[in-house]
């Protein structure tokens, strides 16, 4: 079973401009493989029936959903690129905490796939009011376009192997083992888990739903995926719902580099959202 030239550049064009993900001829196999496990979910023969059922039926709509699961890419860890979560707790978080004042600190994890992201931040907050004289307040709002995913991260449910970047310390406070030893499971703890919201979110969408700025805004290694006009116009929508002098954190394999952005560079790949 073989995908079409023509199928396949309406599918990528569908994906582009629905989605913002670029999906260039080179990865014509790889679209084939992750839309296989569909095609056959759907009962259908060919990548030819499953086209004119998404394009030709009026499925498009519903069918989006189910397309983008199987397209997108979500790798993740605890604690990945550490020297972000070092700069939050070392430098960015007692200058924020000093001028939070009642209210509580505002993190979006954008791009937050199976959890792992929201959940360290959300170790990592917790140690730093842990630490200070008076406990600190946050909120974690993490958002991905993939139900999947979601769904995963919801039940914060990882297996003993991945969380070996946790130290053990923070695995003592904030992670629960299966009572079958056996299954080699871990569950986050409910209040970790109580104060991450999870949402299915589009970058391409033109409003967010976020009805508060952010203080902290974390999207790592989800640029990378985007053509540069899309990095631009996402980046820019991030600057609208951060803060004057909050943080965006960006991968370390992504840049800025030519863009004309509200946004000073404070360390590498963190910016402060300018006044």
């Amino acid at each position: 079973m073989s995908l079409s030239i023509r199928d396949f550049q309406r599918l990528s064009q569908f994906i582009l401009e629905q989605v913002g993900i670029k999906i260039s001829p080179a990865k014509k196999t790889m679209l084939e493989g992750r839309l296989r496990k569909r095609t056959r979910a759907l009962g259908l023969e060919s990548f030819s029936a499953y086209c004119n059922y998404f394009f030709d039926q009026n499925n498009a709509e519903d069918e989006l959903v189910h397309l983008i699961d199987e397209v997108t890419t979500n790798k993740t860890d605890f604690f990945r690129e550490p020297e972000h979560f070092n700069f939050l707790s070392q430098k960015a978080l007692p200058q924020m905490a000093r001028e939070l004042g009642e209210r509580p600190l505002r993190v979006w994890s954008a791009g937050c796939s199976t959890g792992e992201e929201p959940y360290t931040l959300s170790m990592v907050l917790s140690e730093f009011g842990r630490q200070s004289a008076t406990p600190l307040p946050y909120q974690i709002f993490a958002t991905d376009i993939c139900t999947q995913v979601l769904a995963q991260a919801r039940r914060a449910v990882y297996s003993e192997q991945s969380i070996a970047p946790v130290a053990l310390d923070l695995r003592k406070r904030y992670l629960l083992r299966s009572k079958e030893p056996s299954r080699q499971l871990v569950r986050i703890t409910r209040p970790q888990r109580k104060a991450v919201s999870f949402t299915r979110l589009n970058f391409m969408d033109s409003d967010y739903g976020l009805r508060e700025k952010m203080d902290i805004v974390f999207c790592r290694n989800v640029l990378i995926y985007f053509n540069r006009e899309t990095q631009c116009d996402v980046v820019a929508k991030f600057c609208r719902h951060l803060r004057p002098g909050g943080l965006l954190f960006l991968g370390h394999s992504e840049s800025l580099h030519g863009f004309t952005l509200p946004l000073t560079q404070v360390g590498p790949t963190i910016y402060r959202r300018d006044a």
